[in-house]
């Protein structure tokens, strides 16, 4: 089996920050920072991500059709985009989250002691 290149591991972070981002849409819309905040919290301060990551994201996943944008007013009364879930991306966070169980799931199996 070939080692993963460069783009693999690619696809394999923006996958996994998808479904992230996602889930976090699930119940409500939300901006951009509102999004990296509640993934930051939500992991208990592992993963932090960045404007740099996730605003390429966001933009990615509206032209899939998987989020929607809107204009609005954040808590402290800016401007802000406000990204909401689609139907196509509940599908899209129900497919992801299956492939993710068993990916982590094997991972598991492999660090367990034997």
């Amino acid at each position: 089996m070939p080692a993963p290149n460069d783009k693999d591991r690619g696809d394999l972070l923006r996958g996994a920050l998808e479904m992230l981002i996602l889930r976090t849409l699930e119940h409500q819309a939300m901006h951009g920072y509102a999004i990296t905040e509640s993934i930051l919290e939500a992991s208990q301060e592992i993963l932090d991500i960045d404007e740099g990551s996730m605003y390429p994201a966001l933009y990615r996943m509206q032209k899939r059709g998987w989020i929607e944008a809107e204009w609005g007013r954040s808590e402290n009364n800016r401007r802000a985009k406000f990204y909401a879930m689609t139907d196509e991306g509940r599908r899209r966070l129900e497919a992801a989250s299956e492939r993710w169980n068993r990916f982590s799931e094997g991972v598991e199996r492999v660090m367990e002691p034997t």
